[in-house]
């Protein structure tokens, strides 16, 4: 029987997994990797696929509201029926929020777990699904090894004025404070970035860029900064999430249209963004290929908020070597990044359009001062590395 990592990420209706067999080094592409959709509705989905893109599953998950829990029992039944030859010897999980108490992976035990919970309200929307992925699997699984990796581990390098708000000192010392987060994302580009550039150890900015977008600046493949702060709805604009606001936005809001702290969780988080401007659509796909206003004024304000970023940035890291795109709008939106490297080229930055359009790995001109590359993010792997290291498998 062969032996392997399975990776999970719980979020509050999906489920996305993977499997990486056990070798030295570690594969890149998973064993066999898909995603549950529709959790919480009568109507969820199960669909995995092989590292050759062939279907494995696409079946549906009956009962009504289905649970976390009775979605990965599901799983779980279908991979011991059908991938028998294989036997899951730990399980690491992407836990959006691990506070100041955790700056690096963690075998999860019952104080673990206590920990984790407590930090739930600081991200109410993701935390307790993340949670509820480990519980699942520690009484689906009660003899394997789980891992707790989080995504704002990498970011705890940052200088304490860089995660400070200015808020009354009895606040921040209750942790509120700039975390950041997409840190697995950061940490894969990170750790790969000198195979593609020899400045890879200068100043670099990694744009993530996705439904849920960030931006970093490194100094050494080390965080000095980041756009998302407390929350993740800081920073950039992203699918349905606001980004950098004014907090008097928020106030006004309440106080004139009676709005509720829940009305205001739906329409920063889930009805703002490209969805909310364009009043079309969250993907980027279908906003660059529509002739609609507002979707072009949309994808307009996507990228200058970039830009608009990435002169704070770069001004934090004192200047910029090496540019970075990834994540799903990152690695295919040729358009996205053609014009932010266009109204960048202040910095030095010089793109080469025909290896952008090919989406090449270095899109940068031989004349450009600037780095500029197109690295797609593994944060499955990364949760697999982690679970491998930790337990020295």
């Amino acid at each position: 029987m062969k032996h392997a990592i399975l990776t999970i990420n719980a979020g509050s209706s999906s489920i996305k997994f993977a499997l990486f067999p056990l070798a030295h080094p570690l594969s890149a592409e998973a064993e066999m990797s898909g995603q549950i959709d529709g959790i919480g509705t009568n109507a969820t989905q199960l669909a995995a696929k092989d590292r050759t893109g062939q279907h494995l599953a696409d079946q549906a998950i009956p009962g009504e509201a289905v649970r976390h829990d009775q979605a990965f029992d599901a799983l779980l039944k279908w991979f011991l029926a059908s991938q028998s030859g294989w036997r899951i010897v730990a399980v690491g999980h992407r836990v959006v929020h691990g506070g100041d108490r955790y700056s690096a992976p963690i075998v999860i035990d019952d104080t673990v777990l206590g920990h984790l919970e407590s930090l739930i309200p600081l991200a109410p929307l993701h935390q307790p699904h993340n949670v509820a992925g480990i519980r699942a699997l520690r009484h689906l699984l009660p003899q394997v090894p789980q891992i707790a990796c989080f995504d704002t581990a990498f970011h705890r390098s940052m200088s304490e004025i860089a995660q400070m708000f200015a808020l009354p000192r009895a606040l921040t010392a209750e942790g509120i404070k700039r975390y950041g987060f997409h840190g697995l994302s950061y940490e894969y580009i990170a750790r790969t970035l000198p195979q593609y550039s020899h400045r890879a150890r200068g100043r670099v900015v990694v744009a993530h860029l996705g439904n849920g977008a960030s931006m970093a600046a490194m100094i050494d493949r080390k965080c000095v900064t980041t756009t998302l702060g407390f929350s993740t709805i800081d920073g950039l604009m992203m699918g349905t999430r606001c980004g950098n606001l004014d907090p008097g936005v928020v106030l006004h809001l309440m106080e004139s249209k009676n709005l509720s702290v829940k009305d205001m969780i739906r329409i920063l988080y889930k009805e703002s963004g490209l969805l909310g401007v364009s009043g079309i659509s969250q993907d980027m796909r279908t906003l660059l290929a529509s002739d609609k206003p507002e979707a072009h004024e949309a994808v307009d304000l996507f990228c200058y908020r970039i830009v608009r970023e990435l002169g704070s940035l770069v001004a934090a890291a004192g200047g910029l070597d090496a540019l970075v795109f990834t994540g799903g709008i990152g690695e295919h939106a040729t358009e996205v990044r053609h014009r932010v490297c266009q109204q960048c080229q202040w910095l030095g930055i010089r793109l080469d359009t025909e290896a952008n359009a090919r989406h090449d790995t270095v899109i940068s001109a031989g004349d450009s001062s600037v780095d500029v590359l197109v690295i797609p993010t593994n944060e499955e792997w990364m949760m697999a590395h982690h679970a491998q290291t930790l337990l020295a498998l």
